[in-house]
């Protein structure tokens, strides 16, 4: 950790010059006090899944059953609604330090799968939404068309699916890129995209140089079917199809075979855990640590929000791993924190942030180290504060493109951000 730094930035929203030990304040500059870190990436959201907090915590049961309640409160969801939850939610990620969002979409059509108008108004809300709570957006735009292995949709997954890969290519197509949001492509499942399908998506993708997500082996059941289909695991599945490579995101990549891990670490692929909502859905233990040593690159998200806490992602990957292994000390806190700026952007298709350096995008946090979780550190061990002590709550500040989006713990666009969410949410109930 380097004190007093100068953080200059530009006309176009960039890093200029970095200058530790720069003394005093020059004139018409803006002190800010505390820890300064690159934004973090949320590599992994599902907006409107912040509407289920707390409901989804009644009684028992399994992944399957939590999605049933998600059905439902994804059925309620209408362009004018979905852009004020998104809004809201993006708004407290925006507080937690998160400067960038992947956003795995697939609320495209109205229930029962009627077209708007707009046949991307959904998505276009989701972009608005972004714009609004002052962060940046990676729409990463999902295929979704089978309820499992071929079988059609069910009546709530009608408004996922455009009928096929091809009619979903030629929507996607006309998503645009703008200042603040990239377009970028997901297979949702290897249950939801027919295999002959995968192909598709995948050269959609590759055409624009575009981002590549998809869900995989977040549970044992997916891995079992697609045996039955197909034959082959989930990850085989994905490479026989071209898939896998350096523009694409694993997310979860829980229940892998040797050889799975292999697959995914020579194609280049990244790896997006999610332990705040893996353990909240109980799905396991990811081998991010058996990922990361095999060249994954790894990356973090919140995925169901069930909490929106960068560091808390962070440090759950390190806590996990204590957990499965009985021993201390698998990542260090830089490496937690490269996971979740540099490489969580870098899956996002945003190369130039996460960084605090000449050239790079003007977006950073603010942790304050005065408070009663990170007051007495070591100034030396600022990283090891963030990971282990740090959380969204003492997040100060957070500057995107040199725009000041949270002042002082409060959201300057976005002020009453607890009023909004709660007003979002009563309106799906």
């Amino acid at each position: 950790m380097r004190d007093e730094v100068l953080i200059a930035v530009g006309p176009d929203g960039r890093i200029t010059d970095v200058r530790p030990d720069s003394g005093r304040c020059p004139a018409g500059a803006v002190r800010l006090a505390g820890l300064a870190l690159p934004g973090r990436a949320n590599a992994h959201s599902h907006a409107f899944h912040r509407a289920l907090r707390s409901t989804v915590q009644v009684g028992s049961g399994t992944f399957w059953t939590w999605r049933d309640t998600m059905y439902r409160f994804a059925a309620a969801l209408d362009p004018d609604r979905y852009l004020a939850l998104a809004t809201a939610a993006y708004a407290e990620m925006a507080l937690a330090g998160i400067t960038a969002v992947g956003e795995f979409h697939y609320l495209h059509h109205a229930p029962g799968g009627a077209r708007y108008a707009d046949p991307n108004a959904m998505g276009a809300a989701l972009i608005e939404a972004a714009a609004r709570a002052g962060i940046r957006i990676t729409l990463l735009d999902t295929c979704y068309l089978s309820s499992g292995f071929g079988a059609a949709p069910t009546e709530t997954q009608l408004r996922f699916s455009d009928g096929d890969a091809d009619a979903w290519a030629e929507r996607a197509a006309a998503l645009k890129p703008t200042g603040h949001a990239r377009i970028g492509a997901a297979v949702h499942s290897v249950r939801a995209v027919p295999a002959g399908q995968l192909g598709t998506v995948a050269r959609w993708a590759a055409d624009r140089a575009a981002p590549l997500h998809v869900h995989l082996s977040e549970q044992t059941a997916e891995n079992d079917a697609c045996l039955a289909a197909h034959g082959v695991t989930p990850t085989r599945l994905l490479a026989d199809h071209g898939v896998l490579g350096p523009r694409t995101s694993a997310v979860h990549a829980i229940h892998l075979t040797d050889e799975d891990v292999r697959l995914l670490a020579g194609s280049g692929t990244t790896v997006c855990m999610c332990p705040t909502t893996e353990r909240d859905l109980a799905d396991g233990i990811g081998p991010a640590r058996r990922l990361a040593d095999a060249g994954c690159p790894i990356s973090l998200g919140s995925d169901s929000h069930a909490v929106v806490d960068p560091f808390e992602e962070a440090r759950a990957l390190e806590l996990d791993e204590r957990l499965r292994t009985r021993t201390r000390g698998h990542w260090s806190a830089n490496a937690l924190l490269t996971a979740g700026g540099a490489d969580g952007h870098a899956s996002l298709g945003w190369p130039e942030a996460g960084r605090l350096e000449p050239g790079a995008l003007a977006d950073f946090c603010v942790l304050a180290l005065d408070t009663v979780r990170t007051a007495g550190a070591v100034p030396a061990l600022g990283a090891e504060t963030a990971v282990f002590a740090a959380g969204a709550a003492d997040v100060r500040h957070l500057v995107v493109g040199g725009r000041h989006v949270v002042e002082d713990g409060a959201h300057r666009l976005v002020p009453e951000t607890g009023r909004a969410l709660a007003e979002a949410v009563a309106a799906l109930r």
